[in-house]
Order: C-alpha cells, then sequence, then structure tokens
C-alpha cells in the first residue's frame, strides 16, 4: 500500500473518531457513544483494515531497518553525481525511461524530435491510455 493511501486511512479513521459535539441521547439510528450507524461500521472496518495491515507494515519496517543503512551508503557515494544529473537536465520528459543494458550500465535515451511529437502510449499502437 502506498504511504499516501495509508495518511488517508489515518485521516478518515481520525475524523470518525472524534466526539460529536453537542448530542447528550442517541438519536435513532445512532450507537450510544453517538456515533451514527455508518461511522461505526466504518470505524470498525477501518479497525479492521488496521488489524489486517499490521504484518505488513511490521514486515516493511524490518525491511526498511535493513535496507537503509545500505541506501544511505548510497546516498553518500552516488548523491553528488545524482545532483549533478539533475542539474544538466532541464527537461525530463524529452528522455525515455532509463534502460540497463547487458553489461550493467543505465544509459538515458534523448526522445527523436518525432518521439517529442507523439503522445505517450502504452500498446505501442498510438492508443492512449485515461
Amino acid at each position: 500500500m502506498r504511504q499516501g493511501n495509508l495518511y488517508v486511512l489515518t485521516l478518515c479513521a481520525a475524523l470518525m473518531a472524534a466526539p460529536v459535539i453537542g448530542q447528550e441521547a442517541p438519536l435513532d439510528g445512532e450507537t450510544e457513544d453517538g456515533n451514527s450507524l455508518i461511522e461505526e461500521g466504518a470505524r470498525l472496518f477501518l479497525k479492521g483494515l488496521q488489524q489486517e495491515m499490521a504484518p505488513a507494515l511490521e514486515g516493511f519496517r524490518d525491511l526498511a531497518g535493513e535496507i537503509g543503512p545500505q541506501m544511505q551508503d548510497f546516498m553518500m557515494q552516488m548523491g553528488p553525481a545524482m545532483a549533478e544529473i539533475v542539474d544538466k537536465v532541464e527537461d525530463w520528459s524529452s528522455y525515455h525511461a532509463p534502460e540497463m543494458l547487458e553489461n550493467g550500465d543505465i544509459i538515458l535515451r534523448k526522445k527523436t524530435p518525432e518521439e517529442m511529437d507523439l503522445p505517450e502510449s502504452i500498446d505501442g499502437e498510438g492508443d492512449i491510455e485515461i
């Protein structure tokens, strides 16, 4: 799950957990704590989702702990070179996606003027994905 989706779910859970101000007794269609049945259902759904996601998030935290030092070393070594490349490239849309050659070299191919005029397509037949 992307981090943005996790933020949205957390925000929704926080908003639904907030008490309703000014209500003293449950109305029709509300639970005893003042939440509507829909809010209560959403709260239970998000609680279940949180319980289901807990193992995956724990595994992600472990993975981040394992690769964190390696990524830090990589950024220390490659960071200045990457910053130099970013400064030199004015328009990233004028390049194809990076390619890795059989020998391990990574290249960035510049698009031809004809390729610059064509819309991006997924299937290579000129259809644009919407």
